[in-house]
């Protein structure tokens, strides 16, 4: 079975997404150190907070070349709120920041509109917009747990599910090995672990071809 590392640069989930991998049966190692991210086989990128500050961090330990590098060899990648912010190539937040470039766009700020509050914190439902491993067994329609300001814009070429708050927005997106959600999986009771097990059956299969739409 591929050992999981999950990535830590001092993000608020960090734990609570280790222990929701333990809990489906993984054993996670938790690093920080770069070297472990070239001997890893699946990765989770767990974030919480603002993409200036997470990105801060990832470049105080030299963590954003290799986390690119992952990215580009082909071995699964998960990122997790934030996590999957940092995968795009900036952010509105704070008058723009430059991120990992891993997938193409910008993420963008909720407007404050139709009388919802900034940042949406709660449930909401996630509506499938095409198969992927990663959602094996997991309904569209199913409600996971959201807390964040800013959003990826709903690609057709990344989007694997959509969820709405004002304007739609991607909650899901896929890439090849590289597959990101914006609602956190370890909050979201027994669905969200069931997604952290897919991904850990996916880890399992190590190879592109597992992330492939069918």
């Amino acid at each position: 079975m591929p050992e999981i590392l999950v990535v830590d640069y001092d993000a608020g989930n960090l734990r609570s997404v280790q222990r929701a991998v333990e809990a489906v049966g993984e054993h996670p190692r938790v690093s920080s150190d770069p070297r472990d991210l070239e001997r890893a086989e699946a990765l989770v990128l767990p974030g919480v907070g603002s993409a200036q500050d997470c990105m801060r961090k990832l470049a105080v330990r030299g963590l954003v070349e290799p986390l690119r590098e992952y990215a580009a060899s082909g071995r699964p990648f998960l990122g997790v709120c934030v996590g999957l912010q940092l995968l795009y190539e900036g952010s509105e937040e704070g008058g723009g920041v430059e991120c990992l470039g891993i997938l193409p766009g910008t993420v963008r700020r909720f407007a404050p509109e139709h009388g919802l509050k900034v940042p949406q914190i709660g449930w909401n439902t996630v509506t499938l917009t095409r198969t992927h491993p990663l959602l094996e067994a997991i309904p569209s329609g199913t409600y996971f747990y959201f807390v964040h300001s800013y959003y990826a814009e709903p690609t057709a070429e990344l989007t694997v599910a959509s969820a709405e708050y004002g304007v739609k927005f991607a909650a899901i997106v896929a890439r090849d090995n590289v597959v990101a959600t914006q609602f956190h999986p370890e909050k979201s009771a027994d669905f969200g672990l069931r997604l952290y097990g897919n991904f850990g059956r996916i880890a399992a299969t190590s190879g592109v071809h597992a992330y492939s739409s069918r």
